[in-house]
């Protein structure tokens, strides 16, 4: 497939996608011509790099979790210190900024309670079952 599909598929833009190639995050395949290409597995890099870096986590980072990602993949468990050292310091980032996503929740369903509009609630917990 195309870069312009790559991203509809995956909701990131082309210009992005291109980014994440600049960061070594993503290696396209190439056509005779020059071009572009991409394979499904492409769609899955993009996607969970596209959420990682929603997420919070920096692309310096997300490059070496991908890396260890694809280490653990091919059953080499090995992960040298400077790594390690470095997934740690961002794990508690991360443990954070998710706290404070549950206390935004926790809050925002505490008022939809209490003005009598838990139907929303129940909207919102089946869009996302739906997804």
């Amino acid at each position: 497939m195309k870069i312009g599909e790559l991203a509809t598929r995956t909701g990131v833009t082309t210009r992005l996608i291109r980014y994440y190639e600049q960061q070594d995050l993503l290696e396209a395949d190439r056509a005779a011509n020059g071009y572009r290409t991409y394979t499904e597995d492409h769609v899955e890099r993009v996607s969970r790099v596209a959420g990682l870096v929603q997420a919070g986590i920096p692309t310096r980072l997300v490059k070496v979790l991908i890396d260890a990602e694809d280490a653990a993949n091919r059953e080499d468990p090995t992960c040298p210190r400077e790594v390690a050292e470095q997934l740690a310091t961002e794990l508690v980032g991360v443990q954070a900024r998710i706290d404070c996503l549950t206390r935004s929740r926790d809050s925002i369903r505490k008022f939809l309670t209490a003005t009598q509009h838990e139907v929303l609630l129940r909207e919102e917990r089946e869009s996302a079952a739906a997804v």
